[in-house]
Parts: structure tokens; sequence; C-alpha cells
């Protein structure tokens, strides 16, 4: 059996401020994108595509999977316009293998727990997600920002990576995404996960792994400080 994983880093991360996109930015001496690099290439994980913004691709390879010795990567791609196009990219850059692992490059703290899980599910189902039940009371709001409905909590997820399918599952649902994606442009539909994409094009539903670990995404600058925090206490 092969598996491989697809850390999608194609992001700029306007929220962050400043130059620098925050998956190159310092997390504890080295940048945020070799944390999640370097969890896969620390598991069962064949081969790592590691996915990057247009230009970045020498930078990434001579700084971070040249410097840091991670032979796992063994193929760097440019990322599209959107989140689905910059996975579709690594899908496709694939040489073929029978699991897929599709992770955010600024989740650092990602753990083998959470990977191992998912992949074990994902054979039993086809596909699983990384997720944390809603702990907080969740509104839906109205279009000018009064409350409109309270969802039931215990049966609200919040979706995480990494997000684990069949390849041969995913990369056809991709298929059917990419020949479709102008039109649910036009109709205002907003692709935000890859478990949409099997739910919507493979009518594959994703099995919820519950991950006990935290898992957050950079984003802002207090969640660098924050996986800072997390990380130089993780013994």
């Amino acid at each position: 059996m092969k598996v491989d994983a697809i850390v999608v880093s194609a992001g700029k991360g306007r929220r962050m401020g400043g130059k620098q996109p925050k998956q190159y930015m310092d997390l504890c001496g080295k940048p945020v994108l070799y944390y999640s690099l370097k969890a896969f290439e620390d598991s069962f994980v064949d081969h790592v595509i590691l996915v990057c913004g247009e230009g970045e691709e020498d930078y990434c390879r001579k700084e971070i999977v040249v410097r840091y010795g991670l032979h796992k990567v063994t193929k760097i791609v440019t990322g599209g316009q959107e989140r689905y196009d910059s996975v579709y990219n690594g899908l496709i850059s694939s040489d073929g293998c029978d699991y897929v692992h599709i992770h955010d490059g600024v989740r650092p703290l990602v753990g083998q727990y959470i990977i191992e899980r998912c992949q074990h599910y994902a054979e039993k189902y086809g596909a699983a997600v990384a997720a944390a039940p809603a702990r907080d009371t969740v509104k839906m709001a109205d279009g000018d920002g009064f409350i409109e409905s309270s969802p039931d909590r215990s049966r609200l997820w919040l979706m995480q990576t990494p997000q684990t399918f069949s390849y041969p599952l995913i990369l056809n649902a991709y298929n059917k995404l990419i020949e479709d994606k102008v039109r649910l442009k036009e109709a205002g539909v907003n692709v935000t996960d890859d478990t949409m994409v099997a739910q919507m094009f493979a009518a594959v539903n994703a099995k919820l792994v519950e991950n006990p670990k935290p898992n957050l995404k950079i984003t802002a600058p207090d969640d660098l400080k924050m996986a800072a925090f997390l990380m130089e206490n993780r013994q």
C-alpha cells in the first residue's frame, strides 16, 4: 500500500500582516511550514508533495526541504488561484497512490496520533477528517449581523487537517470539481475544504476523527504566539 501526503502552503496570509507569508515565519527557530512537513517525514507516509506559491519553489527547496533534510518531500509544485486549485495541482502531480493525506502547511502542531487515526478510518470508510467538537455555543447570523438561529452544539464539529482519502476517490471528485468550477463560482458556491469536494462530487461523507491534541491553524499573530507556547510545553 502506498500513501502520499499533500501539504498545501500556497497562501499569502494577509491577515498576519507584514511582507513574509505566514508559512515561512519563525516558530521556535524554524519556519512554520517545516513542522507540518516534518510530521509526515516522521510518519508512515511514503512521499510528500509540497504545494507552494508561485515563485517560492526554490526557496522551499533550498531553505526548508534541503536545509532540514526532509527526504520524503519528493515534489514541489506551484499552487493555484484558489485552495482547491492548489490541492488539485498536488493530486495530479502524484505518481499514484492508494491513500492521500491533505494537510494545511500552517497547522504546525499536527501529530502522529491523528495522522494514524485518519489513515485507519480512511481505509475503513474511504474518507476521514481530523476534527474537534464545538465547545462554544454557535449562532447562525442573518445578513445584518443579528442572531437567526441556534444550531444544536452537540452536532457541530470544527474541521481540521489532515483530511485523508482513498486517492482514486478524491482525484475523481476533484476532476469533477475542476470541470464545474466556473459554474460553481457563478452560483456563489464556496468550496472551503476537501470533505466538501468528496461529498459534492463523490457522494462520500468523511468520518469525523476527534483530535485530542491542539491543532490550530496559524492565521493571525496571536496564533503564532499560542503555537510557540504549546510547542515549548508539549512534553
